[in-house]
């Protein structure tokens, strides 16, 4: 029998982990996959802020597990978070990405999340986790490399006169194809991670692992560049609407799949540390932090993806399009490895480096300064009020 005060703060955990998915798909996984698409007029804002919803709520479901997990129980050793713990550190980043929202300034949730965690870890006596911080380090200090030199070169070879679109564009289409083949999703495999549609389709054919994969991500990378070829056939303009409205969802998708984790992670810690009459599943959790995201997508989200897609750069179709490409394919690299990360540094990474590819036409310079800074001071924040907090509440 769990005892009350337990139960309670396990409620208290589960209300604070509901507000950490709302405050993510109100500002994060929320804003940011279709930014680039508004601010090229591609689609509304709110329509936007509707999509984003749907399909973050689709990639918490079928993605989220890797990153739940990494967050839950990878990021502090020797001990497991308890309903307290989690309660704490979930209000703190919560709030901190509360105020990013409120003030205009894109916190990264990531940061929040994981400086909240280790802070909280290491304030109950946990010990760091050197290889996953260097590993998550990694990540983030080269994603506005990455992201915005992909996002650089292929606006400049999108624009440039001597290739026509009717090659790039079903180039690039090629290369999505190849990648949704293989990302994981949940439910093509046996395991927590799931199998990817290359994986799932081999096991089917009569033939060896790697050529089987190979071949049937090849037929998923032609037809999605024949869809485009036929779609350019109609209207360039128009292919390249739905090529942008396309990468979106996908982005989207990815988002929902790499965020979800860092709201219900610390709450599958606090379940799992304790013994409830009930078998609480992570898919269940997935689901519920799913909704969270969801509802701050159609409540919260259109203010921040206005912010983003007009403060930043004004994008047109091509420079929106070079944006999302490495960003789709950065989020589900960290969604893949169980990496926590930011898709405000993502997305506004790969957006400065479109907007440079048009001579830095439309960015803001100070509008960049002050996020990084928001960036690193949300981290370090986060890291040192989780630990003293938690300190003073384990006095009492």
């Amino acid at each position: 029998m769990v005892a009350f005060g337990t139960l309670a703060i396990l409620i208290v955990a589960t209300l604070a982990s509901l507000f950490m998915a709302w405050t993510i798909g109100a500002g994060s996984s929320g804003s940011t996959p279709f930014a680039p698409a508004v601010g090229a007029r591609a689609i509304s804002v709110m329509r936007a802020g509707f999509l984003v919803g749907i399909l973050g709520l689709l990639g918490a479901i079928l993605q989220g597990a890797n990153v739940a997990d990494a967050v839950g129980t990878g990021l502090v050793g020797g001990l497991t978070l308890s309903p307290t713990a989690a309660t704490v550190l979930l209000l703190l980043a919560a709030g901190l990405v509360a105020v990013g929202i409120f003030t205009g300034y894109p916190i990264a949730t990531a940061f929040t999340v994981t400086g909240a965690v280790v802070g909280v870890g290491l304030g109950l006596g946990g010990s760091p986790v050197w290889p996953k911080y260097a590993e998550i380090g990694t990540l983030w200090l080269l994603v506005p490399f990455v992201g915005g030199g992909i996002a650089y070169v292929t606006a400049r070879v999108l624009r440039h006169e001597s290739i026509p679109e009717r090659y790039t564009i079903p180039a690039l289409g090629a290369i999505i194809g190849l990648i949704v083949a293989n990302i994981p999703f949940t439910l093509l495999g046996s395991g927590s991670s799931g199998a990817s549609i290359a994986a799932a389709a081999t096991a089917e054919l009569p033939l060896p692992s790697a050529i089987g994969q190979a071949l049937v991500s090849l037929l998923v990378a032609v037809a999605a560049a024949g869809a485009l070829v036929w779609d350019l056939d109609s209207s360039v303009e128009g292919a390249e609407r739905h090529f942008l409205l396309a990468l979106g969802g996908l982005v989207a998708f990815s988002a929902g799949g790499s965020q979800v984790g860092l709201a219900v992670g610390p709450l599958l810690a606090a379940v799992n540390g304790i013994a409830l009459p009930i078998t609480i599943s992570l898919f269940a959790l997935l689901v519920f932090g799913g909704i969270g995201l969801l509802a701050g997508s159609w409540m919260g989200a259109p203010r921040m993806i206005k912010a983003i897609a007009q403060d930043y750069s004004s994008l047109g179709p091509r420079r929106s399009i070079a944006a999302l490409i490495p960003s789709f394919a950065i989020a589900q690299t960290a969604v893949v490895f169980g990496i926590p990360v930011s898709f405000n540094e993502i997305i506004v990474s790969a957006v400065v480096g479109s907007g440079f590819a048009a001579g830095g036409a439309g960015v803001s310079t100070r509008k960049m300064a002050n996020t990084v800074l928001a960036w690193i001071g949300s981290l370090a924040l986060a890291l040192a009020l989780g630990y003293g907090l938690i300190t003073v509440i384990q006095l009492f």
